[in-house]
C-alpha cells in the first residue's frame, strides 16, 4: 500500500531489499495491472550522458539529446520510469540522476507530470560492486524497506504473488498537503534541531534523512494517505521513508497527541472558533486555517479565515499575528479588508505586506 500511495502521489521511491525479492517484478506487474507504460533503466550499466543527454552539435549551440526511454514516456504523456539496481550506479552516474529524479529534466526534454518515479536497490553489502547512494540523491527518495517472509513466499509460488495496487487519489486530495505542511510547521518551530539533520557517516546519508525537500515530501505523502484512508503503518513507512525513523516516529507522536479540528469545519463557522489553551496546538490550528483559506482563497473563506484571526487576536496575539501573515499575502481579488485585520495592521505594515 505505501509503494502505491507513493506512485498515486507522484513522490520518487526507493525500495530496499535483497536480491532476489522480487522488487523489479512487483513495480512491472504494478505498470502493468494500470496499463501504464514501464521503461526499465537499469542503473548500473548505465553512463551519465544516458541521464543527462548526449550532447550534440546543432548549428552555434549545444543541445543534449534525451535516450529513447525518456522520449517513449514523454510521447505517452504517462508510465513509470523504474530505475533498477540504483545502488550499483557509481558516483558519476548518481550525479547524473540528480535532476532525473527531483526536476524530472531529461537531457533536453521534461517528463511529464504524470510520470512515477521507482528505484530499486540492495544494500551495498549484498550488492555486486555496490555504492553507497549519495546524501544528494537518497534525499530525493522516500525509502522503503521490502520486506519478505516465508508465508508470503509459498503463497505466491502456490497461488501467484499479488500485484501492488495504486490507490485513486480522490479529487481534491491535495487540499489536504497545505494542512499538513502547516503541521509539519509547527512542528518544526518546536524541534528546530530537526529542520536538516544530514548523517555524518555515508552509509547512514545514503538513507532516509530530514530536510526541507524531505519534510515537503512526507507532508505530501501523508496528505496522500489521509485521501485514501490508509493504515497508520502504512503512514508511518512513508513519513520514515523521508525523513529517517527517529524524526519521523517524533513527528507522527507529536501529530496524534495534538487532535486538531478540521480547518474547513472552524472556517464554515468561524465564530464559535475556540482558540486551543496548549500553545503549539493554537498555532498549529491557525496556520492550518490559514493555509487552508491559501489553498483556496476564495472571498468568502478569506473573511472567514480574518474572523478566526481576529477571535484569536483576543488571547493569543501573538500566535495569531504569525498565521494573519499567510493571509495577508493570499488576499483575493476585490476582497474588502476586514475589520478583524486591524489589530494586526502594524505588524503586516512592518513586514512589509501592505
Amino acid at each position: 500500500m505505501a509503494l502505491g500511495i507513493a506512485v498515486a502521489a507522484r513522490t520518487p521511491v526507493l525500495l530496499w531489499g535483497g536480491p532476489g525479492t522480487g522488487k523489479s517484478s512487483a513495480v512491472q506487474a504494478l505498470a502493468a495491472a494500470m496499463e501504464w507504460p514501464c521503461e526499465v533503466v537499469i542503473a548500473s550499466i548505465r553512463e551519465p550522458s544516458d541521464f543527462a543527454g548526449l550532447p550534440i552539435v546543432v548549428g552555434d549551440g549545444v543541445r543534449f539529446a534525451p535516450p529513447s526511454w525518456a522520449s517513449n514516456l514523454v510521447a505517452a504523456g504517462h508510465g513509470v520510469l523504474f530505475l533498477d539496481e540504483i545502488s550499483t550506479a557509481p558516483p558519476a552516474v548518481q550525479a547524473a540522476l540528480l535532476r532525473v529524479v527531483l526536476e524530472r529534466v531529461v537531457g533536453d526534454l521534461t517528463l511529464p507530470p504524470g510520470v512515477a518515479v521507482v528505484a530499486a536497490a540492495n544494500p551495498p553489502e549484498q550488492a555486486a560492486d555496490g555504492w553507497d547512494l549519495s546524501a544528494p540523491l537518497a534525499n530525493r527518495f522516500c525509502h522503503l524497506e521490502w520486506q519478505v517472509n516465508a508465508s508470503d513466499v509459498a503463497e505466491g509460488l502456490a497461488a501467484g504473488f499479488p500485484v501492488p495496487v495504486v490507490p485513486r487519489l480522490p479529487d481534491g486530495w491535495m487540499t489536504r498537503v497545505a494542512r499538513v505542511r502547516a503541521q509539519v510547521a509547527t512542528f518544526l518551530l518546536l524541534r528546530p534541531g530537526l529542520v536538516s539533520m544530514p548523517p555524518l557517516d555515508r552509509a547512514s546519508a545514503g538513507r532516509a534523512w530530514p530536510s526541507p525537500r524531505s519534510w515537503e515530501m512526507a507532508a505530501t505523502l501523508v496528505a496522500a494517505s489521509q485521501s485514501v484512508e490508509a493504515s497508520s503503518p502504512v503512514i508511518a513507512a512513508l513519513v520514515t521513508g523521508c525523513i529517517g525513523a527517529g524524526p519521523g516516529i517524533e513527528f507522527l507522536s507529536w501529530l496524534e497527541e495534538l487532535d486538531l479540528p478540521d480547518p474547513e469545519m472552524v472556517l464554515a463557522d468561524p465564530d464559535r472558533f475556540e482558540l486551543p489553551e496548549r500553545g503549539d496546538r493554537a498555532y498549529a490550528v491557525l496556520t492550518s486555517v490559514a493555509a487552508a483559506v491559501a489553498a483556496d482563497p476564495t472571498v468568502e473563506r478569506w473573511a472567514a479565515g480574518w474572523k478566526v484571526m481576529g477571535r484569536a487576536g483576543e488571547t493569543a496575539p501573538d500566535v495569531a499575528a504569525m498565521a494573519a501573515r499567510i493571509l495577508a499575502r493570499c488576499r483575493p481579488e476585490g476582497a474588502a479588508a476586514p475589520a478583524e485585520a486591524a489589530a494586526f495592521l502594524p505588524l503586516l505594515r512592518e513586514a512589509g505586506l501592505l
